[in-house]
Formats: structure tokens, sequence, C-alpha cells
């Protein structure tokens, strides 16, 4: 069953999260108060709803409380504080809240957020591709077209060399380091063989790196 996720707010930020959680097929709700972005987000949202989310009523009919991460990418800091605690007490396991300053980010960890994320620092594609997959550490856009991703393997690479995996065939993708016992190697050889508990670092497209994701998610 594929994860739900609910992006509320469609600025750069919120809409950088809907679109890539969609193209790394994911099901995704997305809430604004805006007809036009609401529009917008039809061409690529599973469900696209126009609401305030600051009206109680409106947030439980819509089952918030059944998703398993909700996005809050509100601007206006009272009332991305008031959806965040709101989703916490309709039983969001994972709220996800954007903050634009150091005291927001105080006042939404105590509303319950289990994560406050900078736009500054934290780009919608980046975290978006955080949360589809269970196995990707992190993820830098290099650019609208590549990144960086670090993955931990996945079990059917267990004691096999970068030889026999071959990830540039397969995955489309270059292996750039291979952290193993807390230590990195940034420059690995052919020869090199992959344990369990080992994190790679791979270089390449989104795309490839999203059908990687998605090969997880099915397993």
């Amino acid at each position: 069953m594929k994860r739900q996720f609910a992006v509320i707010g469609l600025g750069r930020f919120g809409t950088g999260i809907a679109r890539t959680l969609a193209e790394l097929d994911a099901e995704v709700l997305v809430i604004d108060n805006n007809e036009d972005k609401i529009n917008d987000a039809m061409a690529f949202a599973t469900h696209a709803v126009e609401m305030d989310a600051t009206d109680e009523a409106a947030l439980q009919s819509l089952g918030i409380g059944n998703f398993d991460v909700v996005c809050v990418c509100i601007g206006e800091i009272q009332s991305s504080i008031m959806i965040t605690l709101l989703c916490k007490e309709y039983g969001v396991k994972h709220v996800i809240s954007k903050s634009s300053s150091d005291l927001h980010t105080k006042v939404l960890e105590r509303m319950g957020a289990d994560r406050v994320v900078f736009p500054e620092n934290d780009t919608g594609i980046s975290m978006a591709h955080k949360l589809v997959s269970s196995n990707i550490l992190d993820f830098i856009e290099l650019s609208p077209e590549y990144g960086i991703a670090e993955f931990e393997i996945y079990e059917k690479w267990e004691e096999k060399n970068l030889v026999e995996l071959d990830f540039r065939k397969k995955y489309g993708l270059n292996i750039i380091a291979i952290r193993h016992d807390g230590k990195i190697n940034v420059n690995p050889t052919p020869g090199n063989v992959l344990h369990k508990d080992d994190v790679i670092i791979v270089v390449g497209s989104e795309e490839h790196i999203g059908k990687l994701e998605q090969l997880a998610n099915k397993r």
C-alpha cells in the first residue's frame, strides 16, 4: 500500500514537495485556499482541495488523521502553528512544518511538530525524496535535473562488489562514495564490496534516483 501524504500550502516550498512526491508515485493530497494554485495542482496531485486549513471541521472532514505524513507549508506563522496543532490532535503520526525563524521553530516544536524545516536549507524537492523512500538518508539537488542521494544499501546488494552491481548500467547512477563503519571511502574502486549497514552516495539524474526509490518502495 502506498504511503499517503498531505501538503498544506502551495507556495514554492509546498509545491516542490507535492510535485516531487507525485513524480515519485506517492499519493498526495494538496490543500490551499487559493483557487488558481489548486487548479494548477490538479495536474499532478492525487487530490486537490481548496479550503482554509485552519477550519477545524473542514480539516477533520478530510480524514487528515489517516495520512502517514502531513507537511504544513503555510507562510503565515499563526496559521502554521494552528494547523500543526490540529494535525497532531487529529492523530497524524508525522507532521513536518515549515518555519521562518528560531522562535517560530520553538513554538512549532511545542505544538508537536515532528520535524521543523527551513526552506533556505531544505528544498521542497530534497524533502520529498527523503520522505518517499525509507532507504534514502539525504538528497542534495544539484540542478533541476541532477542530484546526489545517500542510500542505505538493500539486502540484495550485500557482499557484492561494484562490478557485480554495475550501478551505471542497471540504475543509471554512479557511486561516488561508500560509508562503512563510520568511515567514508570517497574513491571506491570496482572491487569494493558492500556490506550490511553500509551507505552509498550516488550521483545522477533525479529521474534515475526516483526510479531507484520506487524500486525500494515496492520490495
